[in-house]
């Protein structure tokens, strides 16, 4: 577990695996793409939010959100996820809420190049999300399942980042570079991998930027 500073109090942050990442802030607990297959949800501190990028069954796991939710868990999705009960807000692409104190905000997450057998792109433009959480003017930008796309590049200053790595779905080790390089956040994390060689993300990355898995 890290932690991070931020205008509104300490900002813990736990990767469990996948794109499923926990964090922490002010006693509320806040949960991104949850995945039983990555992590034992049972005994973790209850959500008071869950993010969903989008519908696919690695990001959007009944199984592991069962875990953690209660009666009073806020749910904010993606549009091809949708709204299931009153606990649910759907967010399309450049659409922002506020939650607790915490701006949210829906960014674009689409292939450009990857495509399933078929021929259609695993992740279609202005299905899915990333987004940006805004902690008082710290903020944190997940990628969700995305490569290289121009939105980037309009993306603010960025605090902390979770980019993903892993074909054939996302980003090549080059492409992860050139995202992270892009966006210059000062902090990085590589999540929705299947194998890492820090050392060589380490050596082609901007000398701002910190690596942290």
């Amino acid at each position: 577990m890290k932690t991070f500073d931020t205008p509104l109090g300490k900002l813990q942050v736990e990767v469990f695996g996948h794109a499923s990442v926990w964090f922490g802030i002010d006693g509320k607990s806040i949960y991104a793409d949850p995945y039983s297959e990555v992590h034992d949800y049972t005994g973790e501190k209850p959500a008071d939010l869950i993010l969903v990028t989008h519908n696919h069954y690695d990001h959007y796991d009944e199984k592991a959100y069962s875990k953690i939710e209660t009666p009073r868990t806020t749910f904010i999705v993606s549009q091809n996820v949708g709204r299931v009960d009153n606990r649910y807000t759907v967010l399309e692409n450049d659409q922002v809420c506020t939650w607790q104190g915490i701006e949210i905000a829906a960014v674009e997450a689409y292939n450009v190049n990857r495509r399933n057998p078929a021929g259609a792109l695993f992740h279609p433009r202005g299905v899915g999300n990333g987004y940006l959480l805004d902690f008082g003017g710290f903020k944190v930008y997940l990628a969700g399942d995305t490569e290289p796309i121009p939105e980037m590049q309009e993306l603010p200053k960025i605090d902390l980042a979770f980019l993903p790595k892993n074909l054939p779905y996302t980003m090549t080790d080059e492409e992860f570079l050139k995202a992270a390089n892009l966006i210059k956040p000062r902090y990085l994390y590589a999540y929705h991998y299947f194998e890492i060689d820090t050392a060589a993300l380490r050596a082609g990355l901007d000398p701002g930027i910190e690596l942290m898995n």
